[in-house]
């Protein structure tokens, strides 16, 4: 199979590069000629327009900020519907919409290409590494076509129709958003408790408090970079998203709410490119304390590939 690969950020390039790594032939594309010099040095091809892709590749991945970026990828003047569609597969690995995310797979299919779902879960270490999971959702017999691909990424969770990946992106989000709020509170409590903090964190694992945030995300507040691999700005886009989801089925939001204001406040006083765990930041400043721990605290940007 040949492969394209649309939007090449942080978690993008790194995904490109495994699927570059498994052999596949590659054709790259980014609304930012830069980002796209480094595949080619590996060996990528570079196209100039999202249908340019399409029209070289059996599969196209895309994986750009959100739902407009998307739309614009498939119903653009340059974009997938521009072109040939019969027989192509498209996946797609943005955290999106499932709305808006169903109609363009009914577009793209109605012009004989197939989608899958497949947002990612992990962070920027778990792209490098290639196991990151993936929420895929879609017809089996298209996921199985497209299976060594989605594996050369990471791993692939089937979530049932296409759009599921997306819904369980969005509630994977949601825990993860609310957990790195709350470690905040609790890091800040127990430290003016007279609790150490790298004490607090190595008894809390494992535990009943623990989480993938807990254990992975603190060492970035111990550092003091708070991990700026993904920005307040990708937070905010995301709990908007799981506001959206949230009002349309009609269920209760207030934790979500809650946490989403303590996002905003972040982003309000630290700006939005920001790393994500500055949303503990709020709690420590106006708490008057650092939470910072010396050590050897691997930037999760810096892993190598495995």
């Amino acid at each position: 199979m040949k492969i394209g690969f649309i939007g090449l950020g942080t978690m993008g390039k790194n995904a490109a590069t495994n699927v570059l790594r498994a052999g596949f032939d590659l054709t790259v594309y980014d609304i930012r000629p830069e980002a796209i010099q480094g595949l080619v040095a590996q060996g990528a091809k570079a196209a100039a327009s999202p249908a340019a892709v399409l029209a070289a590749v059996d599969v196209a991945v895309t994986m750009v900020f959100g739902p407009k970026e998307v739309a614009e990828v498939v119903r653009g003047a340059q974009g997938f519907l521009s072109g040939e569609c019969t027989g192509k597969v498209w996946i797609d690995m943005t955290t999106s919409s499932p709305f808006l995310m169903r109609d363009l797979a009914s577009e793209f299919g109605a012009k004989g290409g197939a989608a899958v779902d497949a947002p990612v879960t992990g962070s920027v270490d778990a792209a490098i590494r290639g196991d990151m999971p993936m929420f895929v959702g879609g017809d089996d017999a298209v996921i199985e076509r497209v299976r060594p691909v989605i594996e050369a990424m990471g791993e692939l969770r089937k979530v049932g129709a296409y759009g599921n990946g997306y819904v369980a992106k969005l509630v994977n989000n949601q825990l993860w958003k609310i957990h790195a709020a709350a470690i905040g509170e609790a890091m800040v409590t127990a430290k003016l408790a007279g609790l150490d903090p790298l004490t607090w964190w190595n008894v809390m694992k494992g535990g009943a408090a623990d989480s993938f945030v807990l254990s992975h995300d603190v060492p970035s507040i111990f550092a003091g970079h708070y991990d700026p691999s993904f920005p307040i700005a990708l937070c905010l886009k995301d709990l908007g998203l799981i506001q959206e989801l949230m009002d349309k089925v009609g269920t209760t939001n207030t934790l979500t709410e809650a946490t989403h204001e303590r996002f905003r406040e972040a982003g309000r006083r630290y700006g939005v490119s920001a790393g994500e765990m500055t949303v503990c930041k709020v709690i420590e400043d106006d708490a008057g304390i650092d939470l910072r721990v010396a050590g050897d605290w691997v930037k999760p940007w810096e892993v190598t590939h495995i």
